[in-house]
């Protein structure tokens, strides 16, 4: 069986496979390491959550704080069931694969065995299901942050309140990275979606996907309003 479905595929297959799983390894250490001539927009953004905790010590009362936290939990927690949704339709997909097979044969390709296209859908599901387990743990990370916020006296004299200040910040910056993996995996959750059309649709949506995270923490016009300082 699995000798079978091995030799469904061809060797362009496996090399578009391939440039997908590294494309999305190195562009997340390009954007959680990015050289210092040219810094991310997600490194970027760590400075300013520090100053926000920063200012959040002295600040009266902290609804303006609270308010910002529960939108960025809102945030994982929409993520969260929109991926978790989105892995329960690949995976009715994948158990109608016959429908899809008979789909792709009319635009002219050959016809392939159901295992065939259950293990393109599976490489989309696991980069999905990797995103639901990010986003479920930036939403915990975001309610300790809360928790460490909440404890953080208001008085800067007070010699607690810059640490607990900055235990909050780091929080709040893993929160947020955790987050970005998850969108990233989504994001090339798509790429690999092309593979249905076949390797080329594979290579092509792959390096779209590549060119669009990269521009987004390296080349874009929120990068430029950030180093506008």
């Amino acid at each position: 069986m699995i000798s079978l479905l091995l030799s469904s595929f061809a060797w362009l297959d496996l090399v578009a496979l391939t440039l997908l799983i590294l494309s999305w390894l190195v562009c997340g250490w390009l954007i959680e390491h990015p050289p210092k001539a040219r810094t991310s927009v997600t490194v970027l953004m760590r400075d300013y959550r520090r100053e926000w905790m920063t200012e959040m010590v002295t600040r009266q009362p902290r609804i303006f704080d609270a308010t910002i936290l529960s939108s960025l939990r809102q945030g994982t927690t929409f993520m969260t069931s929109a991926s978790i949704i989105a892995v329960g339709g690949v995976l009715a997909l994948a158990g109608n694969a016959e429908r899809l097979d008979s789909i792709v044969m009319g635009v002219g390709a050959e016809g392939q065995p159901a295992a065939f296209w259950q293990a393109k859908l599976a490489v989309v599901a696991l980069l999905l299901t990797y995103a639901v387990f990010k986003f479920i743990w930036s939403n915990r990370l975001f309610g300790y942050c809360a928790v460490v916020m909440a404890a953080t006296p208001n008085d800067k004299a007070d010699p607690r309140a810059l640490p607990r200040a900055a235990q909050a910040a780091e929080i709040n910056i893993r929160a947020a990275l955790n987050f970005n993996r998850g969108l990233r995996s989504i994001y090339f959750a798509f790429a690999a979606l092309a593979w249905v059309l076949g390797p080329w649709g594979l290579l092509i949506g792959t390096a779209l996907t590549a060119r669009a995270v990269l521009s987004r923490e390296f080349a874009s016009t929120s990068r430029s309003v950030l180093l506008d300082d």
